[in-house]
């Protein structure tokens, strides 16, 4: 069961997604929250495994929010719920911490699926997103390493960098789901990043060298 947390201000939208949500095999929602101040109040204490989040909140904005919350919740991931795709808000939502984004007029049978694909380790972005995630990588000089993590949790890196799902880690290398969660918390903590793509950005220089 997946357990899911709303952060919207529109009422229609936030009891449209939980119904949505909690009629849905494999999927549950028991907490929404009008406003990003609500969420970083009570948020933590419930650690969803996902949570959509809407980008333009009154007050504090959506990517401050996931900032904020990614630090205290790190293995709750976060897709950014938007209007428009605008390119500027998606980016800087992704180096908050967002692990991907939707757009509200996504059709309720993707909203699941990319529910599903971020639990299960992917990344839902369009193409134009990915490139630009990819050429601020480029940027960065990196930090080695080889002398950080073990073999194993470089071949784990390695394989989040391919884009590709915890479950398809899992059966390439032969283990279970789980010991993917673990090696890649164990990575994260020694990277001392809150998400996939703070991981990659950290070593991606190292990579190139």
């Amino acid at each position: 069961m997946i357990a899911v947390a709303i952060v919207e201000d529109i009422r229609e939208i936030r009891e449209g997604l939980k119904i949505l949500i909690n009629l849905s095999d494999n999927f549950c929602c028991e907490h929404v929250y009008a406003t990003a101040e609500q969420a970083l109040t009570q948020l933590p204490q419930n650690k969803p495994d996902v949570v959509l989040m809407d980008i333009n909140l009154p007050g504090i904005s959506g990517i401050e929010c996931v900032k904020q919350l990614k630090a205290l919740c790190p293995d709750t991931q976060f897709i950014m719920s938007t209007v428009y795709e605008d390119d500027d808000s998606i980016f800087e939502s992704l180096k908050a911490g967002a692990t991907g984004y939707l757009l509200k007029k996504t059709v309720p049978a993707r909203i699941l699926e990319a529910i599903t694909e971020v639990y299960d380790g992917g990344s839902p972005m369009s193409t134009q997103i990915a490139r630009r995630v990819i050429a601020s990588f480029q940027k960065q000089d990196g930090i080695d390493a080889s002398d950080i993590l073990t073999v194993r949790e470089k071949e784990i890196l390695k394989n989040l960098s391919e884009g590709l799902r915890y479950k398809e880690i899992a059966a390439k290398l032969k283990i279970s789901v789980e010991t993917v969660r673990s090696h890649t918390r164990r990575v994260y903590e020694k990277l001392h990043v809150q998400s996939r793509t703070e991981a990659l950005n950290k070593v991606y220089g190292s990579a190139r060298h």
